[in-house]
């Protein structure tokens, strides 16, 4: 006959628990977290005396009026029982005491401890004391040989140890136990019991068995299992006859050995399943009490004796043993039609490879689990015959002590038990900010906006709200009659939720304090078999997601709005504004991983989804923790590893870490609760909880405020640290964007701050760079700045003689400002296009209605800033501009290559101004010529050399540097003007051509220019004059070259013309003697610094150094002008 579980009571507050009885078997001790001793004269007891001994108990033990405890205070007291008067204190650790034991007479008390130590202590006299050293980990349990001889003990190094106590030295040591570093984080408690009177077997919970061993041999005899221990066991507990062993499992299963025939007489589960963690046998035997880690206090009663227990299995036992066969051909039939034996559960027959084609069955070859569940009624009854078939065929070591014999002809081959990865438990939902539902005092939410506490006591049920800004609203205290479980808060209104009970269903109740007119308040019943699992307040909306798998959204004054399914069953939900978050089960994780999907949707006008059910990010083998937005609107979750990821929005809406709460507790066992994240200061709010996740709601706990952090490598090296700055910068400020996009004003000051701190870092970066010579890593830093801190790193980089650095930084700079001006061209651009389109094409809708005025009208806008662009930009002097410039509006300008189609002309419409910064059809401004060159400002006197360089970018022309335009002069300067000076710069000045008269030119240009034109244009030079008369003679060498390849091996042949004849080409080309006198005297200056430039021959090579030369010159003098 079963034994009966009687309906377990509230005992200590939640945390660990140990229980024991009296000698007398009168009352049952009970000690918890609370740091409180209770004594109960049974299980009914209302009123049970209580002992406080610290802040914490971790275990008790009692014998003969002494009452022993271990405490968080690093001591073992002892009290006088039942008076609970202190005794004294029995001795001291340098760190909390983990376990105590008696030994058989009560004369010693052996403890373990956290800082790896045992001590033996005599009650009598405490100054009699032994040490055992020799773990390297904190100590989980210990245990007294009942002939006092030898002392066992387990630690979480993951063994067990065997001391001989008088001689203080270790006998043997067993690594069966999984490692851990504290007894907090440890899979078990592993509570040792050596067997009593006999003081034969040592029982070690080992995994999902009991390993026994016996004395003085110290040799592992005989294996205890049980197929429905699907958990590690915690505690082994000896009946006072030696004959039963009890365990206890994680699980909450309680299971009852006949340690002689291995079989199991009794099997229990905890009522709620909470891990089973104190043991303690009745002196009668007929009792086993037990305590659980929520603080609740259990007994089962009439247990079978140990005589009862051995009777009935022995008779079937035997005949198993001498005939195998014949055990199922006389019990099957009779179990099957009557569903229970008479004292046991059915026997079964072993599942062979081909006797079962239920391949999904996970378990064991036994098949017992599934067998008993299609027919077995009690589940607390016994099943001695099945487990000893099972223990026989799992092939355990206790061949010594079986009574089942293996069968002696050849077995059927078994089917293969799974031993790939395993399914891990889905996460229950939960609200963002709140404590366990299970708590009488709770948070049901903590937020930005205030905090909701819920009391369930027997005084009262109510929901308390406090705001932190009592402007919002005040204090409010509501009656909890529906039994609210979830809660939410915003500025708007409070949210409420209760789940549906047999006679209600589950309600969503909100109090829309913010309304305007007495009605604040409505109830909506959600359909029946529907549950409130998730809910959550936006700006003027309400979410909740239900049981179904369905999220329903109302207005903030109750109207029903959209409803969608989601694909999984809902975890957690936040809001912020118009944006809802929601992450729910995506499918099944595996091996401790949750696997979780993540939805972002912006429930604004215009509706949309922002992220599409994409895998959450989490740490190994962790849970979501926390879920929310920034208080800028940034999404982001905590899971249970304390690691903060936040959206990169600027990265593919990916994930980055930007904090890890563990590096800054103390402790393992501390946390840090998460309730808002700030974005601008860069806050990470929280509540710092000692020994526990989550922090008790009175007194009010203080908020902490951790500092963000990136992960990368290397932080503690000052580059690191600049890195790590900048790039945590710039991640967080991305809600500028986002929120000037959404509509919002946005702090301008705050984000050219933030700016300005990002371009400072950056500087450093580089100059640190400069230093260790890493000149390329420069040039990646260049590549993030803005146009007007790469021309600081030009001055920087030249005045650190670092030429060729200077020099690319320099190409980096015009690149840059060509980028911005585009930029500027096609915002204004876009702004024209929507001043002259229609509603529909705004929308992206084409209008086949109007598309050809549409068209003539973007040409004709197209055609009308020509001619002010020819009034106000700087005029581009090459030879090729000159051949080239009907064909291509700008030879130079990005994609010239790469788009060689000739524009149109088109009738020219002269009514009106329009944008003079107009992106011509093909594709090319001309305004990008305009652009100054940083290096074109230095004071030189030597020849500027063309851009470009062994890695820099190939143009398809000579690209030489245009002037600095000055202010309030139309100046003209050649891309080929091989040197300028302040007279010359003076002089040229001459009207530009009309842009109507340039529009009537020829596409292509003729081979010959006429000389009258190029005259009218702009003043000759000797180069020009030269390739003139020469350019029949360089096309007959080489039909095929394009006109760029032409000016190029003109600038060659040129070039290698001695210093006279140049300077004759020159005077005939200018027909002056002033401008001759200044061309002598550059030709000194030229030729005192290039050397014997005249005997240079025409060599590609030779005019390169040259060029690189130039750029040094005109780098220093940029580099050391004071002006």
């Amino acid at each position: 006959m079963p034994c009966e579980r009687k309906p377990m009571r509230y005992g200590h507050s939640e945390g660990h628990t140990d229980v024991t009885f009296d000698d007398a078997g009168k009352f049952i001790v009970t000690c918890g977290s609370d740091g409180d001793v209770r004594i109960w004269e049974s299980l009914d007891d209302d009123d049970p005396r209580s002992i406080n001994v610290g802040e914490k108990a971790y275990s008790l033990a009692l014998k003969k009026r002494k009452l022993v405890t271990a405490g968080s205070n690093n001591t073992v007291q002892i009290h006088t029982f039942p008076e609970g008067d202190p005794d004294g204190i029995l001795t001291r650790f340098t760190t909390h005491a983990t376990h105590v034991a008696f030994n058989h007479s009560g004369s010693r008390v052996a403890a373990g401890s956290s800082d790896f130590m045992v001590k033996v202590v005599e009650v009598a006299d405490s100054s009699q004391q032994k040490t055992l050293r020799g773990h390297d980990a904190p100590v989980l349990s210990v245990t007294f040989d009942p002939k006092d001889e030898f002392l066992a003990s387990a630690s979480c190094d993951g063994s067990v140890v065997i001391w001989k106590i008088d001689e203080q030295t270790k006998v043997t040591s067993w690594p069966v136990l999984q490692k851990s570093n504290d007894v907090s984080t440890a899979k078990s408690l592993c509570r040792l019991g050596w067997q009593p009177k006999t003081a034969k077997l040592l029982a070690v919970p080992v995994g999902l068995k009991v390993h026994l061993y016996e004395r003085d041999s110290w040799e592992h005899v005989s294996t205890l299992s049980d197929d429905m221990m699907t958990q590690p066991i915690n505690v082994v507990a000896w009946s006072p006859c030696g004959q039963l062993l009890a365990a206890g499992s994680v699980g909450g299963f309680l299971t009852v050995w006949n340690a002689e025939s291995k079989l199991c007489v009794e099997r229990q589960k905890h009522e709620k399943g909470y891990t089973v963690c104190g043991l303690a046998w009745h002196p009668s035997g007929r009792q086993l009490a037990y305590t659980d880690t929520q603080g609740s206090l259990g007994l089962l009663d009439d247990l079978p004796t140990a005589s009862s227990a051995t009777k009935t299995p022995k008779a079937p036992a035997v005949k198993a043993a001498n005939d195998y066969d014949d055990l199922f051909d006389e019990d099957d039939d009779r179990a099957m039609d009557e569903g229970l034996s008479d004292t046991h559960s059915p026997a079964k027959r072993p599942v062979a490879g081909g006797d079962d084609d239920d391949d999904d069955d996970l378990m064991p070859a036994t098949g017992r689990v599934k067998n008993r569940s299609s027919f077995l009624d009690d589940e607390n009854s016994l099943d001695t015959v099945s487990l000893a078939l099972g223990q026989g065929k799992y092939g355990d070591d206790d061949d010594a002590g079986s009574t089942v014999a293996p069968p002696t002809g050849p077995s059927l081959p078994l089917r293969p038990a799974y031993e790939g990865p395993l399914p891990t438990l889905p996460q229950k939902p939960f609200q963002p900010g709140s404590t366990p539902a299970h708590l009488t005092h709770r948070f049901m939410t903590w937020n930005s906006v205030g905090v909701v506490r819920g009391y369930n006591d027997d005084q009262d049920n109510a929901v308390d709200v406090e705001f932190h800004d009592t402007a919002v609203h005040h204090a409010m205290h509501l009656t909890n009659a529906l039994g609210h479980t979830l809660a939410d808060l915003s500025q708007e209104a409070v949210l409420l939720a209760c789940p549906a009970t047999d006679e209600l269903a589950s309600k969503l109740q909100c109090l829309h304090f913010s309304s305007w007119d007495a009605n604040k308040e409505w109830i909506v019943d959600l359909p029946a078999g529907e549950d409130v699992r998730a809910l959550v307040l936006g700006q003027g909306w309400a979410a909740a997601a239900t049981s179904a798998r369905t999220l329903r959204l109302f207005t903030v004054g109750g109207v029903q709005k959209e409803i969608f399914s989601l694909p999984g069953h809902v975890v957690s939900m936040a809001a912020h504004g118009e944006q809802l978050l929601v992450v729910y089960h995506r499918g099944t994780g595996f091996d401790g991983d949750q696997a979780l999907g993540v939805q972002l949707l912006q429930l604004g006008r215009r509706k949309r989804q922002v992220i599409h059910g994409e895998p959450l990010p989490l740490s190994c083998k962790a849970h979501l923790a926390w879920l929310g937005f920034t208080a800028e609107g940034t999404p982001c979750y905590v899971d249970s590893e304390g690691v903060v990821r936040m959206l990169n929005r600027s990265l593919g809406n990916t994930w980055t870490p930007v904090c890890n709460t563990r590096e800054t507790c103390k402790g393992k066992s501390d946390h840090f609760w998460v309730v808002a994240v700030h974005e601008n200061p860069q806050q990470l709010r929280c509540i710092p909880c000692k020994g526990s996740r989550y922090p008790p709601t009175l007194p009010r706990p203080a908020v902490a405020i951790l500092p963000f952090k990136l992960p990368l490598c290397q932080t503690t090296t000052e580059k690191g640290q600049m890195e790590e700055q900048y790039w945590r910068s710039t991640l967080l400020q991305n809600h500028y964007s986002f929120l000037s996009s959404s509509g919002y004003e946005i702090d301008d000051e705050g984000q050219n701050q933030n700016q300005k701190e990002q371009q400072e870092l950056l500087m450093k970066m580089f100059a640190l760079s400069c230093k260790l010579e890493r000149e390329f890593r420069c040039m990646e830093l260049a590549e993030l700045m803005t146009q007007s801190v790469v021309t600081l790193a030009v001055r920087y980089a030249s005045r650190s003689r670092r030429m060729n650095l200077a020099q690319r930084l320099n190409e980096l700079a015009m690149e840059k400002a060509n980028q911005l001006q585009e930029e500027q061209e096609q915002e204004e651009e876009e702004v024209q296009e929507e001043e002259h389109h229609t509603p529909r094409s705004r929308y992206g809708q084409r209008e086949s209605a109007g598309g050809h005025s549409s068209s003539r009208s973007h040409q004709a806008r197209e055609e009308e800033p020509r001619e002010e662009e020819e009034d106000e930009s700087q005029e581009t002097e090459t030879l090729e501009a000159d051949g080239e410039s009907r064909k291509r509006l700008n030879p130079f300008a990005r994609g010239a290559a790469a788009s060689p189609e000739k524009p149109s002309p088109k009738p020219m419409s002269k009514e009106g101004r329009v944008n003079p910064f107009k992106v011509q059809g093909s594709g090319k401004s001309p305004s990008q010529s305009r652009v100054s060159n940083v290096l074109d400002s230095m004071t030189s006197v030597r020849r500027p050399a063309p851009l470009g360089g062994p890695s820099g970018k190939q143009s398809k022309g000579p690209v030489l540097k245009p002037l600095a335009p000055k202010p309030k002069t139309k100046m003209q300067s050649t891309l080929l003007q091989m040197a300028t000076s302040k007279a010359a710069n003076k002089k040229a000045q001459v009207n530009p051509e009309p842009a109507a008269d340039r529009l009537k030119q020829p596409e292509v240009p003729p081979p010959d220019l006429p000389v009258e034109d190029s005259e009218n244009q702009k003043p000759r030079t000797g180069f020009q004059l030269w390739l003139e008369e020469n350019r029949k003679s360089i096309l007959a060498d080489s039909p095929d070259l394009q006109e760029t390849d032409v000016i190029k091996a003109a600038m060659g042949s040129f070039r290698s013309l001695s210093a006279e004849d140049r300077l004759s080409w020159t005077e005939r080309a200018k027909g002056q003697s002033g401008e001759a006198a200044d061309l002598k005297k550059r030709k000194r200056v030229e030729e005192a610094g290039e050397g014997d430039e005249s005997r240079v021959k025409a060599d590609e090579n030779i005019a390169k150094k040259k060029k690189s030369l130039d750029t040094t010159a005109k780098l220093s003098a940029f580099a050391f002008n004071k002006n």
